[in-house]
């Protein structure tokens, strides 16, 4: 997905002798996905990332889904969910299918005692509150605010946070998660018509090798299930890698907005996709200027996808009562549109300083228990004049 890249220590040819000052090799390790045949990077490390000492008993942390199927728009109040200390227990999913899931979190405490990994899917973390370092074997990635953490799947990684106060909306993709093929040139750079450029994606930097004996616990997510896997070696003795596959983090703030004369579809806001969903990134800007321009998005149907979107910031003048953190999902099958009263009072308005995340699914989401907790049963209604 990302552009080439390489940090710390490499041999000149791949899958030759890369020897230590002692004399002792380096062990590679190819990280790569879809079976050799898409991008991949090449990391070196101290040891063999293969020692496990230990084992623990694995657990469940499946959804537990509440509605398979339903016709109904939904809002969920995001904020409600308790913050709780350890980052893995903060995750609750919200919607789900066999595509993604969709996940809020509110950790209050760093990854001190584990590391993690998802072996089924990519993740994408976006940072509504808090800041601190994403600590990979890549190097460290620093976030805050309006941040998306891009970490592909199998990714080992450690969150710092800076402080206790962190909203986390968090998208698990079993699908890989790129950029738009349209905003592509055939060699894979960002091209003029993007509303992001490639010096806007921010690798790992800083690259510190832990060349360290003892007991580290990894905890690794497989098709719902969590093990604890103990290796003898810490998970970040890399002393070089480079290649195409690595995490990276893309902030909300840089996208630019596509505007026209008048209104403009979704696809203009679309910032990541992949086989079976797409994420958007809705930012301030400056409203339609045809002299008849309605501001308000016209009513539509979603005939192919459910649309979910997330509230982050701002004033919304398509919908009435918006909270921070508030998800709204309008299933493929109903239309759906400004509130009533919204279409007028937007005619005339100049700039819109909203901020929020939309993920388009392809395929119908389910809603979980746990979203149930959160859910404000009156939305459904909230369009009657």
């Amino acid at each position: 997905m990302a552009h080439y890249y390489t940090l710390g220590n490499i041999p000149h040819k791949r899958h030759t002798q890369f020897r230590k000052p002692d004399g002792g090799l380096y062990s590679e390790q190819l990280f790569s996905t879809e079976g050799f045949s898409n991008d991949y990077a090449l990391l070196y490390h101290c040891h063999p990332p293969t020692q496990i000492i230990k084992t623990e008993p694995h657990h469940d942390v499946s959804p537990r889904i509440a509605e398979e199927k339903m016709l109904q728009h939904r809002c969920f109040e995001g904020f409600r969910i308790p913050p709780i200390k350890d980052f893995l227990e903060s995750r609750v999913p919200v919607l789900v299918n066999n595509d993604c899931h969709i996940v809020l979190a509110a950790p209050q405490q760093s990854m001190q005692d584990y590391f993690y990994k998802n072996t089924d899917g990519d993740e994408l973390i976006f940072v509504h509150e808090g800041s601190g370092t994403v600590k990979t074997q890549y190097g460290t990635l620093p976030f805050s605010y309006g941040d998306y953490i891009v970490l592909p799947r199998g990714t080992i990684y450690q969150i710092e946070f800076d402080g206790e106060n962190n909203r986390l909306f968090i998208v698990e993709s079993f699908t890989p998660l790129r950029f738009p093929k349209r905003y592509l040139s055939q060699y894979g750079q960002l091209m003029e018509h993007a509303p992001y450029c490639d010096r806007d994606i921010r690798p790992p930097q800083d690259l510190q090798t832990i060349d360290e004996k003892g007991d580290f616990l990894i905890k690794a997510k497989k098709k719902g299930v969590l093990y604890g896997l103990h290796y003898g070696t810490h998970p970040f003795d890399v002393v070089g890698w480079d290649g195409c596959c690595y995490p990276f983090i893309f902030s909300i703030h840089d996208f630019e907005p596509i505007t026209g004369r008048v209104h403009q579809p979704p696809p203009v806001h679309q910032t990541f996709e992949t086989n079976a969903f797409v994420v958007c990134s809705f930012v301030p800007r400056l409203f339609d200027y045809h002299p008849q321009a309605i501001p308000a998005p016209y009513n539509h149907s979603n005939i192919d996808s459910d649309e979910v979107i997330y509230y982050v910031d701002g004033d919304f003048m398509s919908r009435k009562n918006v909270t921070r953190g508030m998800i709204t999902l309008h299933p493929a099958g109903i239309p759906h549109g400004p509130h009533p009263g919204a279409v007028e009072k937007s005619i005339g308005a100049k700039e819109t300083r909203e901020l929020a995340v939309m993920v388009d699914t392809f395929h119908p989401l389910m809603i979980t228990q746990q979203a149930l907790d959160l859910e404000n049963p009156d939305y459904v209604m909230s369009w009657a004049e």
